[in-house]
């Protein structure tokens, strides 16, 4: 049995914009229903979501039958976690909070075996069709995608140190909690900082790594795709869910009255 091939990792070399949505519901139903619709990626959370292990076991379950990519964004830059997810058989982690080089090496060690990391090993995973792919421990990391999220001042000013930590794979940047670190807490578009953000697209293609980002706002992640994003989430399914909600219960409210 062959180690599966990540195709959002292969995409994201050859600079092939690929287009994602956000999923917090924590559902493997949902999952599967979004997993049809034709996106290149889902981002699973864990990090503003109650998923859990085995939530997620059951998300990933879900999308395996369909092209789309799931990627796990993990609750923290965290070695238990990330070898547990990893152990699960997600390809593809989104790591929060990565401010520094140091911390970036380190989220790319937790997803290497020793002695190029400190992933724990174990012989009968999901990750390695347990047990049944042969030499899995010596290649598995040739199919890791390692995406970090910067999203402070910090980490926007360390951007290019952190790109070119070997083995990360891109850089997302993360709008809510980077307007929050420069002063606009509860803001995703404050016109002082989403200009920061659309030259970062630029800072972290220079740099040789592959830029993301989300947003529910269409002009606001074509401009980002236009500034060089390879990775974008459109939309979110709480917030699909939640707006369509809103908007059909008030087309019908209205027409009542």
């Amino acid at each position: 049995m062959d180690l599966p091939q990540n195709a959002f990792k292969r995409a994201l070399k050859t600079a092939r914009p690929q287009i994602g949505l956000w999923s917090s519901l924590s559902s493997n139903y949902t999952v599967e229903v979004i997993a049809g619709a034709g996106f290149d990626w889902i981002l699973l959370d864990m990090e503003h979501s109650p998923n859990d292990l085995e939530s997620l076991l059951a998300q990933l379950q879900a999308a395996a039958p369909y092209p789309t990519t799931p990627i796990v964004r993990v609750p923290w830059n965290d070695m238990v976690t990330i070898k547990r997810v990893l152990d699960l058989g997600a390809q593809s982690l989104l790591v929060p909070y990565v401010s520094t080089p140091e911390e970036a090496r380190n989220a790319v060690a937790y997803t290497r075996y020793p002695p190029a990391g400190g992933r724990g090993v174990a012989g009968t995973t999901r990750a390695s069709r347990f047990g049944r792919i042969p030499g899995y421990a010596k290649k598995a990391h040739e199919e890791i995608c390692v995406l970090v999220q910067v999203e402070t001042k910090s980490g926007l000013d360390n951007l290019e140190a952190i790109c070119a930590v070997e083995g990360v794979d891109g850089v997302f940047i993360g709008p809510a909690d980077l307007h929050a670190s420069m002063g606009y807490p509860g803001e995703t578009a404050n016109p002082a900082v989403l200009p920061l953000i659309e030259e970062a697209m630029r800072r972290i293609r220079r740099a040789g790594s592959a830029p993301g980002y989300l947003s529910p706002v269409e002009a606001d992640a074509r401009k980002m795709l236009a500034a060089g994003a390879l990775f974008v989430a459109v939309g979110a399914d709480v917030g699909i869910l939640a707006r369509g909600a809103e908007a059909l219960c008030a087309k019908f409210k209205e027409t009542a009255k």
